[in-house]
């Protein structure tokens, strides 16, 4: 290939594709079952599983971010959290309505004093400070929860989608949710955005199709 030829083709730049997200986001009634289901458990266990449940997804926390939180990082007074993102990156989260509810009535079974914000509890419904939760302990509530309420299964990952789509359609400016959710880029949280895929089915319902049904013998 000639010089000129080899510097052409390389002045051209990359065609760089995009791919949905996989996963699905959760219904309001879904999130609605599995704080029921957290509800009607009074055990310890109960009330911390609501509270992570509701970080999740009030606060698009991934679960490495709530096993790392401490009581520091939470003001009981205005209900503002401090998250440990990727990359040593700090952003904040406020809760509010159900969400400080939770965390409320999970400080009173937890107490206040210094330590990881959850911990594990063994099958006695017994608190053990000693021993710091794991995302594998966090994907099993999430699992167990789910099969309490009759939701079909997701993923963790699966609560932070829905908060991100959740803001959005509720009008909530973009380069904020991105914020909220920790991107580094809109474009990351532009994945996430379900209204242009609800603006090309209405599109495509401008388009009629003149076939009838075949009647069935």
């Amino acid at each position: 290939m000639a010089a000129e030829d080899y510097q052409a083709a390389a002045a051209v730049k990359s065609v760089r594709g995009s791919t949905i997200p996989a996963g699905r986001e959760l219904s309001p009634g879904e999130i609605a079952g599995l704080m029921r289901s957290c509800e009607k458990d009074h055990t310890p266990a109960g009330a911390r599983d609501a509270a992570i449940i509701s970080l999740m997804y009030a606060g698009g926390l991934r679960r490495e971010e709530v096993i790392t939180l401490a009581m520091g990082d939470y003001s009981p007074e205005s209900g503002k959290l401090v998250i440990h993102g990727k990359g040593k990156k700090e952003r904040t989260a406020y809760l509010t309505n159900g969400a400080l509810y939770a965390m409320q009535d999970w400080l009173i079974v937890r107490g206040l004093d210094p330590g990881a914000l959850f911990y594990a509890i063994n099958k006695g419904g017994k608190i053990i400070t000693t021993k710091p939760m794991t995302p594998q302990a966090v994907y099993n509530l999430l699992s167990k929860r789910a099969a309490a309420a009759g939701v079909e299964a997701f993923s963790p990952h699966d609560l932070r989608r829905t908060f991100v789509s959740d803001l959005l359609d509720a009008g909530a400016d973009i380069a904020t949710v991105a914020k909220m959710a920790g991107h580094a880029s809109v474009n990351t949280t532009a994945r996430y955005d379900r209204r242009p895929e609800e603006a090309k089915k209405k599109a495509a319902e401008l388009l009629h199709v003149p076939y009838t049904r075949r009647k069935q013998k």
